[in-house]
């Protein structure tokens, strides 16, 4: 069962969704969760199916005392890197959250300082709120869990929602990330507006065999 990383601060996980994807937008989360929260599903998002992500969604919402959930879209990515635009959505969903955070943990072994500005307008009103950064830590820690859970199913719902616009992409089965039938589609219809640039998606490492 996950448990917080510490029960003496007001902890704050956060997460990603969407690093890999040849399309669509990153989604990062923050969550902030009572310290007696527990449940018996809660997991990594990736260790965990879709129907059980789709159930703790809304237990996750409801019980959270913070949360919060940023779209970083393709653009930016582009312009700032896949890297600086998940721990940009981490930090954005932190500014949104009701709740400020005394600790925070991320999952994976990058983040950048984050400057709580809500003390003031001054630079002496903020503060940095100190973090530790966890590989893996959506399969060790109730918030960061939450995090995944929320930037995961927050991010499908838009991949499906695009698919709607886009069909020949598979969107609403490969939700943006390099599988066989997606690459086969850029080659054959080109890019999208939601397509990253910066990551050459017309480039391929597999053998595409096409008949026009």
């Amino acid at each position: 069962m996950l448990s917080p990383f510490y029960s003496n601060f007001i902890e704050a996980g956060c997460d990603e969704a969407g690093r890999g994807p040849l399309a669509g937008p990153v989604f990062a989360a923050a969550v902030i969760l009572p310290k007696d929260f527990h449940h018996p599903l809660l997991n990594d998002s990736k260790q965990i199916s879709e129907r059980v992500r789709e159930e703790l969604r809304p237990i996750i919402e409801k019980e959270a005392l913070a949360w919060a959930v940023t779209a970083v879209e393709p653009e930016e990515i582009d312009r700032i890197n896949i890297l600086k635009a998940s721990i940009t959505g981490m930090q954005r969903s932190l500014d949104k959250l009701i709740l400020r955070p005394e600790f925070i943990i991320v999952d994976g072994n990058k983040f950048s300082p984050y400057i709580d500005k809500s003390g003031g307008p001054s630079t002496s009103d903020w503060k940095i709120i100190p973090h530790k950064c966890i590989v893996k830590g959506d399969a060790k820690y109730a918030s960061i869990a939450a995090a995944s859970i929320l930037a995961k199913t927050y991010r499908d719902d838009y991949m499906r929602e695009a698919a709607k616009q886009y069909p020949q992409y598979g969107w609403d089965r490969n939700f943006g990330y390099p599988t066989k039938e997606h690459r086969e589609a850029i080659i054959r219809y080109g890019e999208t507006p939601l397509h990253r640039k910066s990551f050459h998606c017309r480039n391929s490492d597999i053998d595409l065999k096409l008949e026009f």
